[in-house]
């Protein structure tokens, strides 16, 4: 029984586990701003070659 009381009570482990769940969210985040920042790129850099293309063609 004193043993449960002692595990109870104690909070050694609180720190480790919070810092935990905050570098999960962390994580998750940054990854759903990364994904949508890919798709924004890709989108820039299609019109980029587009418009590449057709200042190359109405160049030569």
């Amino acid at each position: 029984m004193t043993f449960l009381k002692i595990f109870l009570i104690e909070e050694q482990g609180q720190d480790l586990i919070e810092y935990t769940l905050l570098l999960a969210f962390v994580a998750l985040a940054a990854a759903a701003l990364f994904t949508n920042l890919g798709t924004s790129i890709s989108g820039i850099w299609t019109g980029t070659n587009t418009q590449m293309a057709a200042a190359s063609t109405s160049a030569s």
